[in-house]
């Protein structure tokens, strides 16, 4: 067992030190956090990273992406299977279409040209979709 302060951790929570018995694991996995940490400013400053506020994210460079944690990866697949169940409870055409649109990346004019239809049918139905989709979430 070893003792952590948690002022150290969480300064914005706890003010005063506050230290804790922690097992080997757990103090592994904080130290291998703050490793990723480390290495990430240290490549932000290798790499230069510019922050402006133009970009979405504030850093222009995106090599400097942050790896994901498996739980927000866990998080993120989740979401995904909850959108694709809300599509799949779609009228079949709207589905269809969001589906070949936004999961297989085709075109608004490719899909009307497959379906033999105009295009602004295809675009109207998918509009209308994502309407539908704005309820689920």
């Amino acid at each position: 067992m070893k003792k952590i302060n948690l002022r150290e951790l969480y300064p914005d929570v706890y003010t005063t030190d506050f230290f804790v018995d922690v097992t080997e694991e757990v103090m592994e996995t904080i130290r291998a956090a703050e490793r990723a940490e480390t290495a990430y400013e240290r490549k932000m400053y290798r790499y230069k990273a510019q922050y402006s506020l133009d970009c979405e994210n504030g850093i222009e460079n995106a090599v400097l992406l942050k790896p994901q944690t498996p739980e927000m990866v866990l998080e993120e697949k989740q979401f995904q299977e909850q959108v694709y169940a809300a599509v799949m409870k779609l009228p079949e055409k709207q589905a269809k279409r969001i589906y070949a649109r936004y999961y297989l990346g085709m075109a608004v004019n490719e899909i009307a040209e497959v379906e033999g239809v105009d295009p602004s049918r295809v675009r109207d139905s998918i509009r209308r979709g994502l309407k539908q989709l704005v309820k689920y979430f």
